[in-house]
C-alpha cells in the first residue's frame, strides 16, 4: 500500500492548488491513505471475463430530458468561488515561458 507523508502531501496541495491547515494534515495523510487501501482492495477482485459495459440495471442508464437552466447569478457564484479571479476570468499559473 503506498504510503503518505507531509513531503506527498505538500506535491497534492500544489498540484491541486489547496492549503490544507496545520491542523489537519495528520488526519488528511490517514484518509488518503485508507483511499488507497480500498481501491487496493478493488485491485484484488477478479473482473476477467466481465464486459467493461456490465451494470445492474435491466435498460442500461435511465436517460433524462436535457433541459438547459438560466441562472443569472452562476457567474458570479463561481468567480467568487474561484481562488484567484479578475475581470470574470480565472487567474491561473503561468505554464509557457
Amino acid at each position: 500500500m503506498m504510503k503518505f507523508d507531509d513531503a506527498m502531501l505538500q506535491k497534492l496541495e500544489k498540484l491541486s492548488m489547496l492549503r490544507i491547515e496545520e491542523s489537519k494534515r495528520e488526519e488528511m495523510i490517514e484518509e488518503l491513505e485508507k483511499i488507497v487501501g480500498f481501491v487496493d482492495i478493488l485491485s484484488e477482485l477478479d473482473t476477467e471475463g466481465l464486459d467493461p459495459s456490465f451494470t445492474t440495471l435491466d435498460s442500461g442508464t435511465p436517460m433524462r430530458e436535457d433541459i438547459p437552466k438560466e441562472d443569472p447569478g452562476i457567474k458570479e457564484t463561481i468567480i467568487k468561488n474561484a481562488p484567484n479571479a479578475k475581470d470574470d476570468y480565472f487567474v491561473v499559473p503561468s505554464i509557457i515561458e
